[in-house]
């Protein structure tokens, strides 16, 4: 954050100044633990549902760096005096059973009564300190691949707007209840992956603009090589879109490219405030097609090519 001093410590791997998914801190020449912290109010009605993708959003930073997220701590947020605990209960267990399917350990917590809702998770992972994917690294000429759809944050939109019809929510859900774990240690097996980060509330652009701002590489995207869900275009042309998805394009914008024949709703989606999304990754192109059969094969059947990094206009992204 701007204007805070920042501490200086040779075991500091990744810290606050690099705009990174986590903080990483070297324990020993061949073990650093990774930390991050994550929690909103919730997106969806069920709190079952919304306990499972608070955790998969949280525990994403862990995977962006290629780590191994191992213990968690939950952080809650609840108004005890208007609300049935019967409903913090079953948060609770939904993301309890989604630590239980990454082979995450819940060690304690905290509590406080407050008038909204929020809930999320403190984790702690491990990685070796020499194969920490950073967001920054991606050289020119890699592939882009990515894992998960977009339009979180336009499906649930249309969710609060009472207009999203029912597949296209259960496939929203089904995103957002999808942890990154698999995606994640795949990426570690393949050879020559060079840069990782998580899609989150900055919506695609913003991730990956942070790959490369300042940098000198830049990227070309391919929107039609980019998956995401059906039937948002409707919802974007009629207005129905996240806040957030406007913040985003007017602080973002003045680094993005547009082809002239780009339509403005497919920009909308790039800029689509996600929860918990995929991992856009950087690697060498002689692999990328290696890793995408290699993932859907696994089942990760949304992930892509999506584009490539280039020295042609550093620092900004080009979309066709």
């Amino acid at each position: 954050m701007e204007g805070l001093p920042l501490i200086a410590d040779p075991n500091l791997v990744a810290g606050m100044e690099g705009n990174e998914d986590a903080g990483v801190y070297r324990l020993t020449d061949d073990l650093a633990v990774i930390q991050t912290v994550d929690f909103f109010t919730p997106i969806v009605d069920d709190p079952y549902t919304f306990g499972q993708i608070a955790v998969v959003n949280a525990l994403s930073d862990v995977y962006a760096m290629g780590g191994k997220p191992l213990t968690a701590m939950n952080i809650v947020c609840f108004p005890v005096k208007t609300m049935d605990m019967d409903i913090l209960r079953r948060i609770l267990l939904g993301g309890l059973d989604k630590m239980r399917e990454a082979s995450v350990t819940l060690v304690g917590g905290h509590s406080v009564e407050d008038n909204e809702l929020k809930y999320g998770l403190s984790v702690t992972g491990l990685i070796h300190p020499q194969k920490v994917l950073f967001n920054r690294g991606a050289r020119a000429g890699d592939k882009l691949v990515l894992t998960k759809p977009l339009g979180t944050g336009i499906v649930n939109t249309a969710v609060k707007g009472g207009v999203a019809p029912a597949n296209l929510v259960d496939i929203a859900i089904n995103c957002m209840t999808t942890l990154n774990k698999k995606a994640a240690e795949l990426m570690v097996e393949t050879p020559d992956v060079h840069a990782c980060t998580d899609v989150s509330g900055f919506g695609f652009l913003g991730h990956a603009l942070e790959m490369v701002e300042g940098s000198t590489v830049g990227m070309t995207i391919d929107s039609t090589a980019i998956p995401y869900f059906p039937e948002i275009r409707e919802f974007i042309e009629t207005g129905i879109v996240p806040g957030g998805l406007y913040r985003n394009r007017s602080y973002r914008e003045r680094l993005i490219e547009k082809a002239p024949d780009l339509p403005d709703w497919m920009v909308d989606v790039l800029f689509d405030p996600q929860t918990a999304g995929g991992l856009l990754i950087a690697l060498t192109a002689s692999r990328a097609e290696g890793l995408i059969e290699t993932m859907h094969a696994a089942g990760i059947k949304d992930a892509a090519v999506i584009g490539e990094v280039t020295d042609r206009h550093p620092g900004k992204i080009h979309i066709y």
